[in-house]
């Protein structure tokens, strides 16, 4: 089709706009992943200096099949000030059963905690997870994880050893999926490559990257004294994406977070095929955009344009040379990321496919939270309108200026104690900042 001068300026500027956006991503990327903390290194054997108390809370509900697995791993842990926290959240299989054997077996290392009834106003899994930590009340460190993750047996000494030389409240340690089909392979792959649009994993200790916020359910690493300074699980008690959400509060309030890469020491299986990881997904893809049907559809339109666009101007010769630098990038990105979780880097010959994939579980997350008009997890239904009020991307960054603000008001700066002073002089009466 013949295409007017203004069309045809404005689909070249476009190719080599997105061209632009991806290599500097990925140079971004190549830069800065080899900065982050390699948990697998010899330079963290040596393991933390203090040897602080650490307590793992696994909340389980319906995690017959995985569970044993997990903690098998979690008691061949070699950190010796350890406590695991095994919360069976009104299971109705073997959950409950598998705790109790473990705590049995190893009560000097395992608890057992069976959870009837869920309080109104909470999600099963933040309950969960806040009740566990109210169990263990010497630990100061605790490890939030899921059901379904396995551990190397040095990995909780290393990842102390990560957080008491960052001084960090909030460690994440990056887990390596298990893709078993090759299906699953494609679709996490893609995942993990749009997530550089989301958060620059080497900018999320730094403290100025406000946006760049790490969390995720198989490894939420946090220092007790600083969780609960902002108020421990309550304020979120009714947040889908808990995992995110912790690291969002504790970067939004200033406090210190890090990253670790760890390849091989902390596993997960996301699901089983690829319709298992979509429904697994859907509670999560809409709650990320906090139910809003107009950033989900941006959300779609990004990913359109991004990964889907670059192919079709392959075949015209104007935006060639774009697109190919386009393609390019973007292998160099899974290139970067299989270094890091073991996902194949061959699996970027089928990005499209990925791409397809997750526009689809996209779609389908909105479709059917608004048609059932809330979200069904872990046999419990919530509905939508309560979780518009909790789930706002930009609640925690709001409260955490007002809580910054509070604090202003609470302690005088330098020049409205020494006018206090002043005036506390002129009326003959002590002062208590002399």
């Amino acid at each position: 089709m013949p295409l007017s001068e203004g069309w045809r300026t404005g689909l070249i500027g476009g190719a080599w706009l997105v061209a632009a956006a991806w290599m500097h991503r990925a140079a971004n990327m190549v830069w800065g992943m080899p900065a982050l903390p390699d948990l697998t290194g010899p330079d963290w054997e040596i393991g933390p200096g203090l040897m602080p108390r650490l307590a793992v809370v696994v909340p389980a509900k319906d995690e017959a099949e995985s569970l044993e697995a997990t903690l098998e791993t979690l008691r061949q842990q070699e950190y010796p000030y350890l406590q695991v926290v095994v919360v069976d959240d009104r299971s109705t299989d073997a959950t409950g059963t598998i705790a109790d054997s473990f705590a049995e077996r190893y009560p000097e290392r395992f608890e057992a905690l069976h959870i009837t009834d869920l309080p109104e106003g909470w999600l099963g899994k933040t309950w969960a997870m806040d009740a566990g930590m109210r169990q263990c009340p010497e630990a100061e460190y605790v490890l939030f994880t899921d059901a379904d993750i396995l551990f190397s047996p040095s990995v909780l000494w290393r990842a102390l050893a990560l957080a008491e030389v960052s001084r960090a409240d909030h460690v994440v340690v990056l887990p390596s999926p298990l893709a078993r089909t090759w299906g699953e392979g494609v679709l996490l792959g893609f995942c993990q490559l749009m997530s550089l649009w989301a958060t620059r994993l080497w900018k999320v200790a730094d403290p100025r990257a406000r946006r760049d916020v790490m969390g995720v359910g198989a490894f939420n690493l946090v220092r007790r004294s600083s969780f609960e300074e902002l108020g421990g699980w309550f304020p979120q008690r009714m947040v889908v994406l808990e995992d995110l959400t912790v690291g969002r509060r504790m970067k939004a309030a200033g406090m210190r977070t890090q990253v670790g890469t760890a390849p091989g020491l902390v596993l997960v299986h996301w699901a089983t095929g690829v319709r298992g990881i979509v429904r697994v997904t859907t509670k999560n893809l809409f709650s990320s955009v906090n139910f809003r049907p107009a950033l989900l559809l941006a959300g779609c339109m990004t990913i359109v344009m991004l990964c889907l666009a670059p192919l079709a101007g392959l075949f015209w010769l104007p935006t060639l040379l774009p697109c190919v630098l386009t393609l390019l990038s973007i292998f160099v990105c899974y290139r970067m990321w299989g270094e890091v979780t073991g996902i194949d880097e061959r699996n970027f010959f089928a990005y499209p496919l990925g791409a397809g994939l997750l526009l689809w579980a996209m779609v389908r997350s909105m479709v059917v939270v608004m048609v059932k008009r809330g979200v069904l997890w872990r046999g419990t239904f919530y509905p939508l309108a309560a979780l518009q009020r909790e789930n706002g991307p930009f609640r925690w960054e709001k409260e955490a200026a007002a809580m910054r603000a509070r604090q202003r008001r609470e302690t005088p700066s330098p020049l409205r104690r020494w006018v206090d002073a002043r005036k506390a002089r002129r009326k003959g009466k002590p002062h208590a900042g002399r």
